[in-house]
């Protein structure tokens, strides 16, 4: 009765089968893995913004890498803007989406050293090649108060590191860069500013993380492992459905066979 398992449909059925259960569990526990980080970067954004200011000397120096267990942690420095350096960093979003750009502005530190100071979002210029309008950066020494964040690059980023730009305008904020550019060394990382806030809003300071949000990945986590589920379930129900055809085709043909109609009294 179960000799259609063998024809070459249903081979292909159970063979198909037999890939999407594996498949279907792995997407899952990917989704999964997916949730628990969300929920992991979630709970080290919210310990280090609410983790007190030290300074920015305590956590990185020159040439550091800044590590995972820092990012967003508040950091204080006390300095004097170079604004002789400052550079744009392209194609950056405000809270909004409007397209514009970052700027980027060297403090030396009244202790030694220079540290990157993101000051925030502007408007992009008309032109591509025009250096955009930057407000000026406070004069004299000032304490700027931001979240630490770790160097970009193409690969954690994903933006490519265009050439040929013009000049003071760049693509990732990397210390390694700018201290190319400055000749001088450069403290990793950078601090995202949060204070002083400027007097007119711009530049626009970037809002502090999402540490609340954990996205749809366990919803989709349990979506994969009920389609896994489903599939045996359907192929035993389309083995039993085909059983019943054959089944009913067969009593069908003796019927005929035999000259009277399926269900005609004995």
């Amino acid at each position: 009765m179960y000799r259609f398992l063998l024809t070459r449909q249903w081979v292909i059925l159970a063979l198909l089968a037999l890939v999407l259960i594996p498949t279907m569990v792995e997407l899952g526990f990917w989704q999964l893995h997916r949730h628990q980080h969300k929920v992991a970067q979630n709970a080290l954004i919210s310990r280090n913004l609410d983790a007190a200011p030290v300074p920015v000397d305590r956590l990185t120096s020159p040439g550091h890498t800044v590590p995972r267990e820092d990012y967003w942690r508040t950091v204080t420095a006390t300095g004097t803007f170079d604004t002789a350096h400052e550079v744009v960093v392209r194609r950056r979003t405000s809270d909004d989406d409007r397209i514009g750009v970052h700027v980027l502005t060297p403090l030396r530190l009244t202790g030694g050293g220079t540290v990157l100071v993101n000051r925030g979002w502007v408007p992009a210029a008309a032109s591509q090649s025009a250096f955009p309008d930057v407000p000026a950066a406070p004069a004299g020494r000032v304490t700027v108060t931001g979240r630490l964040k770790a160097d970009e690059t193409s690969g954690s980023s994903g933006i490519k590191d265009l050439k040929g730009l013009p000049d003071r305008q760049v693509m990732l904020i990397n210390s390694a860069q700018q201290s190319a550019l400055l000749g001088r060394p450069v403290f990793g990382g950078y601090i995202e500013q949060t204070a002083p806030v400027p007097s007119d809003g711009s530049p626009e300071q970037i809002a502090a993380p999402d540490d609340g949000s954990i996205g749809p990945h366990m919803a989709y986590a349990v979506q994969w492992w009920l389609f896994a589920a489903a599939v045996p379930v359907g192929y035993v129900v389309l083995v039993r459905r085909e059983k019943r055809d054959r089944a009913e085709a067969a009593a069908k043909e003796a019927a005929g066979a035999a000259g009277e109609p399926v269900g005609a009294p004995a």
